[in-house]
């Protein structure tokens, strides 16, 4: 079949890059003009063509010539050449309809509806214009294959260049239009006239003055350039016919493109007419849309605009420069480097962070070394700013979406700080953020690229622990500071008793998972909120009842799962939950009494009898719960088997690391320094005998805080020994470090200040090795360490309420099995009081004993 020159410009376009380039620029533009067309007959029921039939024909100059007047500036006749030939112009009403229609014209063209506008022309009585602008026979001559499939197997210019040759009429078609441009805008015809010829031709000299936006601009460049490519290419076929004088021309020769040619040159030259006027690449069209003579001053302005900036640089295919300056327009200011304040544009943002993802999904397996990683490393940083723009905006259920697509730390880094600013917010707030990290990380970690949740909720976990710079406006009491900030660090593990959603693979093992880390973490912060709850003082540990307040209904369901507590050994941690359960719960009571005691103590007159029965009845309480606490034989409270026992062969040591506060009696805060670190140093070493110093390599450091002035860093070093350490710990009372650490919180420490306590921060035990590498948790010495402080306070309390009741006139039932259970060898209580709880202790039943002698004389004297 003969090709024709339709068929060859698309087959040189379908293989040609710069061509192919050229052709969506125009097809992109075209379809936006188009789409605004489409909007604007939507919103205003009309659109551009909507004209009478035979609005284009010239009747107010028709009835002027039948009149017989004659003018010089007038036509004479109304055939559509006469205003070239006779060098004069219809009236102007028919004139000013001429330009209206002809405007409309050049949107339809422009928009890529040659047809709709050939259609116009006809309608309007202009069917010779319709002609011109559509030759072939109106075949389409878009060098696109979606053109080529449109014309089917019409024959018409196959038949036609047969006969003359192929690109031979093409030729003469486009140096026809050229004239015609020139000509009208010559004889100041019009210039939307002159511009729908000059864009047969690529004349853009006389497009570009109708262009006065950015849009028009490029596609009238872009079409010009592609036009002119295929022009080249079809001016080469004919063997043989390929003139020399092209060549300085089509290589871009200096010369040669400013060199002018008329139209007397002949379409046998097409198309060295316009090519001085077209770009050579990509970067010299938009370079022209900069700061071109003929580019209207407009366009020039819109070339600074952020969204014409985004598309010159994806024509030109610049990604790393795109993601550069996107990141510029984002970035926070030079004075707030945090990445953590979405700054700039929201739009610019949005866009910057869906542009990375698409680029991502489409590039994923074509991205070179280079590339990849600017596409990474700007593309987090974009998509890291527009996480938190949705953050900042309440939008937390879709920061996943997002954050997924983050390098690994990044991701980690992005959840744990939302988490931390939302840890105080309501419910609702909190689980959206949850909801969105389990939906779309994994839940464990598996691949390093990407953060899950696991990582994000251990990090969150020790983040919580961390001591950090505090603001001490009141030093007076350490009590309360200590409470607040153990709110903050029960606040952590609600991230952990949310239900997972069920649309996550193995939801049921995600959620066991969960609850056990919540249960190990919160036996931690029990541990040592129970140390910061000595002070009788009304004021609940608001902390520890947080904690149980969140894991109260999850681990009650929990604990009835029979194969998962088998599967991840959830019972000996459980079991410690359940025994510090049990613990605050006695701590509660006891609370509750005091309060009602100090309230009672406030009132002048005599209490009524209704005060006074519930003041007893809180003091029988408290005893009651003390009592089942102390009285637990077959389990002791807090004496659990140890998981991390090393064998006797091994060179094991042990460590604790505490941070803690030096509080007065008065319970203000004591502002450490190195005098005091040396002086406290030296009476943690005095706890024990020398010889224990000795036979256990006894080290102990204590240094101020870095994190926090007011705060001091404890570390202590020993041999794990045979009972200590190695093998099975029958003491259960935290071994050495655990007796040096006590005498430290209970306030009597040998050559320190009298009655100053440590009122703990943080505080851990672990294996290390010889080289002080840390291996494992040594948790017995911190739970032995609990028994040694938490065991006396239960029973000095005890005492107190018991001395109360006496004092009221009340007998309580088990003061004498209170007094039973410290004196008896068997259940080890004694060994755990220093020496001033146990003078204490007896200080409280010589009280008793005086009041139960007053008791006793009364009765007998009546």
């Amino acid at each position: 079949i003969p090709s024709t020159s339709h068929l060859e410009a698309c087959q040189f376009v379908a293989e040609d890059l710069t061509a192919q380039l050229s052709l969506r620029i125009v097809q992109w533009l075209e379809g936006l003009a188009s789409k605004s067309l489409d909007l604007e007959r939507k919103v205003r029921g009309s659109h551009v063509g909507s004209y009478l039939p035979t609005s284009g024909i010239w009747h107010h100059t028709q009835r002027y010539l039948k009149k017989g007047t004659s003018n010089s500036s007038t036509i004479h006749h109304l055939d559509f050449d006469a205003p070239t030939r006779e060098h004069a112009h219809q009236l102007p009403d028919d004139k000013k309809q001429d330009e209206s229609l002809l405007e409309d014209l050049w949107t339809l063209l422009r928009a890529g509806r040659l047809e709709e506008a050939c259609e116009l022309c006809r309608s309007a009585g202009q069917p010779w214009r319709a002609a011109t602008l559509c030759p072939f026979g109106g075949l389409d001559q878009f060098p696109s294959v979606e053109a080529l499939l449109k014309n089917g197997k019409n024959r018409t210019l196959q038949a036609i260049e047969l006969e003359s040759g192929i690109a031979h009429q093409w030729r003469l078609w486009k140096w026809a239009s050229y004239c015609a441009s020139e000509k009208i805008a010559d004889q100041d015809g019009g210039k939307f006239e002159a511009a729908l010829y000059a864009a047969q031709c690529s004349n853009l000299q006389r497009m570009l003055p109708t262009c006065t936006d950015w849009e028009s601009a490029c596609w009238a460049m872009a079409k010009s350039w592609l036009d002119v490519q295929v022009d080249l290419e079809l001016a080469h076929l004919p063997p043989g016919r390929v003139d020399e004088r092209f060549g300085d021309v089509i290589e871009g020769s200096p010369a040669s493109s400013d060199r002018a040619f008329q139209p007397s040159n002949g379409p046998e030259n097409w198309p060295l007419q316009i090519l001085n006027q077209q770009p050579r690449q990509l970067s010299d069209l938009l370079q022209k849309l900069h700061s071109g003579e003929m580019v209207h001053e407009s366009v020039t302005r819109a070339c600074k605009e952020q969204q014409r900036q985004i598309e010159m640089i994806l024509m030109l295919g610049d990604i790393p420069r795109l993601l550069d300056l996107i990141w510029s327009w984002v970035a926070p200011s030079e004075d707030d480097q945090s990445v953590f304040r979405p700054d700039g544009d929201p739009q610019m943002i949005r866009f910057g962070a869906h542009l990375v993802l698409v680029l991502r999904y489409l590039l994923n397996e074509e991205i070179k070394d280079d590339f990849r990683e600017k596409i990474m490393n700007v593309g987090d940083l974009i998509l890291h700013m527009y996480a938190m723009f949705l953050f900042s905006k309440q939008h937390e259920e879709l920061v996943g979406i997002y954050a997924s697509q983050l390098a690994r730390h990044r991701c980690i880094d992005l959840f744990v700080h939302m988490m931390e600013l939302r840890l105080n917010s309501s419910v609702h707030v909190k689980y959206k953020i949850f909801i969105s990290a389990m939906e779309y990380l994994p839940f464990s970690a598996g691949d390093d690229s990407k953060g899950s949740f696991e990582e994000i909720i251990e990090r969150v976990l020790s983040r919580s622990r961390e001591i950090r710079a505090g603001k001490y406006d009141k030093l007076s009491d350490v009590a309360e500071q200590h409470r607040q900030q153990s709110l903050q660090k029960a606040m952590a593990v609600q991230w952990l008793c949310f239900t997972p959603p069920s649309t996550i693979a193995d939801v049921k093992d995600a959620s066991t998972k969960l609850l056990l880390r919540a249960l190990i973490h919160s036996n931690v912060l029990f541990r040592e909120f129970s140390l910061i709850s000595m002070w009788r003082v009304p004021a609940m540990p608001i902390g520890a009842h947080t904690l149980l307040s969140f894991l109260a209904e999850p681990l009650k369901q929990l604990s009835e799962s029979s194969d998962t507590s088998e599967d991840y050994n959830v019972s000996e941690n459980l079991k410690e939950f359940q025994d510090w359960s049990e613990y605050y719960s006695c701590d509660a009571t006891y609370r509750n009494w005091l309060k009602i005691e100090l309230d009672n103590a406030e009132i002048s007159l005599e209490l009524s009898s209704e005060e006074k029965q519930r003041a007893i009845s809180a003091a029988k309480e408290t005893l009651n719960s003390s009592l089942s606490l102390l009285l637990r034989k077959e389990n002791p409270w807090l004496v659990l088997p140890e998981d991390n026992n090393y064998e006797l062969t091994e060179s094991v040591f042990l460590e604790l690391h505490a941070t803690a506060m030096l509080c007065l009696p008065s319970g203000e805060c004591m502002c450490p320094d190195a005098t005091v670190c040396t002086t406290l140093m030296s009476a943690l070493y005095s706890s024990v005998s020398e010889e224990e110093v000795s036979n256990r390599q006894l080290m102990v450091n204590v240094s101020i805080s870095s994190m926090d002035n007011y705060r001091i860093d404890v570390v202590l070093r020993c041999l794990a020994v045979v009972g200590d350490g190695l093998g099975a710990h029958e003491l259960n009372d935290g071994g050495i470090l655990g007796t040096v650490m006590a005498a430290g919180f209970k306030g009597e420490l040998p050559r320190f200040q009298n009655g100053v306590t440590m009122e703990i921060s943080r505080l851990d035990a672990w294996y290390s090795t010889k080289e002080g590498s840390l291996e494992g948790p040594a948790t017995y010495i911190v739970r032995g360490l609990c028994r040694r402080c938490c065991l006396p306070e239960v029973i000095l309390r005890s005492m107190q309420v018991s001395v109360s009741l006496m004092e009221s006139g009340i007998t309580p039932e088990s003061h004498d099995e209170l007094i039973e259970l410290v004196a008896s060898p068997e259940t080890g209580f004694l060994h755990l009081f220093s020496q001033q709880q146990l003078q204490e202790f007896l200080l409280f039943e010589r009280e008793y004993s005086i009041f139960q002698m007053e008791l006793q004389e009364e009765e007998l004297s009546s």
